[in-house]
């Protein structure tokens, strides 16, 4: 019986190392607002760079929609997430005790922004940190990464109603997209190549904001053409 219990724990050491090779990591990203539209989103990724965008609309009025089929619509859609951005993440992570410590800062006077929530799950660990203003500069670069690319995603689903409800808004809806890409407030459009791709190649478009597709999708090294 003792030779035969011995020989087991190998095999349960190997089990256990198995399962924790086939289970990656994630990361999540909450945001919180009461008074924005969406008034909630959540950005997951995990290691192996699945991600996935969820958002729900909140009760605040919008002032700027002409039609109301441009107004927030809960969103629940995969995302891809950079390559540098999602090891930075993680890299963060696991040198900041899984997110499992204070990282708001104590600085007072500061405007409200929003609520941002910060996990990690995974089998080395687990932990969670909610902030306005993170305390590190480093995760408030992070938070603020996130949130352009919740803003992509955002543009996205409006150009693609604007396509079929508001064309004669395409062209300002791009110029703020484009403003918001050079400030930073945009990032990772390959989320919505698709959405400008429908701009670009629809002959009732204004040709203005054709082009403004075209130098959106030149500029974040996309391809003009569907493969």
């Amino acid at each position: 019986m003792m030779r035969r219990s011995a020989a087991f724990v190998p095999l349960l050491l190997f089990a256990a190392a198995s399962l924790f090779a086939q289970t990656p990591a994630h990361i999540s990203f909450t945001f919180e607002h009461p008074q924005l539209q969406p008034s909630r989103y959540t950005i997951a990724v995990d290691e192996t760079g699945a991600g996935r965008y969820t958002s729900q609309p909140g009760s605040a009025p919008v002032s700027n929609d002409s039609y109301d089929d441009i107004r927030p619509t809960p969103v629940d859609r995969p995302i891809l997430i950079d390559d540098s951005l999602r090891a930075d993440l993680f890299r963060y992570a696991r040198s900041h005790n899984f997110f499992a410590e204070r990282c708001s800062t104590t600085q007072a006077g500061l405007a409200f922004t929003g609520n941002k929530t910060l996990s990690y799950a995974g089998p080395d660990g687990s932990g969670t940190c909610t902030f306005v203003w993170a305390g590190d500069p480093v995760l408030q670069h992070l938070s603020d990464q996130l949130e352009a690319v919740a803003f992509t995603i955002e543009e996205g689903r409006r150009l693609g109603l604007e396509v079929l409800h508001d064309r004669l808004g395409l062209d300002a809806e791009l110029a703020n997209l484009q403003d918001a890409v050079k400030e930073h407030r945009a990032e990772d459009l390959a989320n919505i190549a698709d959405a400008l791709h429908a701009v670009a190649d629809n002959q009732q478009v204004m040709d203005r904001a054709r082009k403004r597709a075209l130098a959106l999708l030149a500029g974040s090294q996309i391809a003009q053409k569907h493969n």
